[in-house]
């Protein structure tokens, strides 16, 4: 594959975080106000709603985009302002019914890490700068500045135009403060402390501070996770698979485990891991089945893979989709019916297409730094 990738996989978006790693209670907040009011986060009073400061109102947009469990639409033709709506994986993850609202569950952290890091055809990732630091960078040390020049080369083969380097700079710096346990302390950087305590992903394990004061470094772990429930690995495996079939079909563990994309990459963990989940989760489910030839280990699936994704994953969580009230993705669509909008807009959006689609211009207070 060609450096041009990147594009392919996700759209154009660099530091619309304002700096803040998610936090704890955030994505359920923002959740249950954009499904009461499409357009909360633009409303004059929505430091008051979300109980936040006016910069933090914007990360909370951002990251609600980000983990895909909002979409953004113009409300009526001829608006600029984009209005929220909750996605369908929204309501079964954080509604008050929910699989796991308050996420409680370090499989909810995983769940939501893969929605930030994967993408498929309507789907994109909407953090290009951890998409490339997961899937795309050939080390797993480095600097600030290391994973900035990846990330530049990225962009530069990817979109039409390439963003300004401090907003690379801050995606990075954001990103090992959402992951890394500890970090160095760095004067004038407001709030960094209270980001690391603050931000849940840290549970994850998936980064660690090696460097010193004087030479920050940070390194991917890996290995076997054992906060990493069985059914939310297998259900990565499987919503990776829908991205090239929505048929019977199978793909090899090899390909789970080392493909840019992949559940492997995304999770860091080996092609051992990775089958001992899908053994585990195939005997319970007899659609699915672990074959090997010729050497190769391979995931058959006798269905489409994308709904028996969830239908692993809503096991995980003692079957969200069979509560009483809980609508279909179709009913859930006829509520939200610019989702499908949102999606087709997506769709064809060209992947060398540099227009930030997470531009908050349209907010309707003024920013404030971070």
């Amino acid at each position: 594959m060609s450096d041009s990738r990147l594009g392919e996989a996700a759209l154009y978006s660099f530091a619309r975080h304002e700096t803040f790693a998610p936090r704890f209670g955030w994505l359920h907040k923002a959740y249950m106000q954009v499904k009461r009011d499409q357009g909360a986060f633009l409303a004059a009073d929505a430091p008051v709603r979300f109980g936040v400061g006016k910069n933090m109102v914007n990360a909370m947009r951002y990251w609600s985009r980000a983990f895909k469990l909002t979409r953004e639409c113009n409300p009526t033709k001829g608006t600029q302002a984009k209005f929220s709506y909750p996605t369908w994986e929204a309501r079964w993850l954080l509604d008050e019914d929910g699989a796991d609202p308050y996420l409680e569950e370090n499989g909810s952290l995983w769940l939501l890490h893969w929605w930030l890091v994967s993408s498929r055809p309507g789907a994109k990732s909407h953090a290009p700068a951890w998409y490339t630091a997961f899937h795309l960078a050939p080390f797993s040390r480095f600097t600030v500045a290391d994973m900035t020049q990846v990330v530049t080369r990225h962009v530069n083969f990817s979109y039409d135009k390439s963003p300004e380097e401090a907003s690379i700079v801050k995606d990075i710096e954001c990103l090992t403060k959402m992951y890394a346990r500890s970090a160095p302390e760095k004067a004038g950087s407001p709030g960094s402390y209270e980001d690391l305590l603050a931000c849940p992903f840290r549970d994850l394990d998936l980064l660690t501070f090696v460097g010193t004061r004087g030479n920050a470094e940070w390194q991917f772990t890996s290995g076997h996770r054992t906060s990493l429930p069985a059914r939310v690995l297998a259900y990565a495996c499987l919503d990776y698979a829908a991205k090239f079939t929505r048929q019977a079909n199978s793909i090899s563990v090899a390909r789970l485990a080392n493909e840019p994309g992949s559940p492997g990459r995304a999770f860091r963990v080996r092609e051992n891991e990775i089958v001992t989940a899908l053994q585990k989760v195939a005997a319970d489910h007899p659609q699915l089945d672990l074959t090997e030839a010729v050497g190769q280990r391979s995931l058959a699936f006798s269905a489409d893979p994308f709904d028996l994704a969830w239908e692993v994953l809503d096991e995980q969580y003692d079957f969200v989709t069979r509560r009483p009230g809980f609508p279909t993705r179709e009913e859930w669509a006829a509520t939200f019916p610019k989702l499908a909008e949102a999606e087709q807009k997506e769709l064809a959006t060209k992947p060398t297409d540099a227009t930030d689609t997470d531009d908050t211009t349209d907010t309707l207070f003024a920013k404030e730094t971070a």
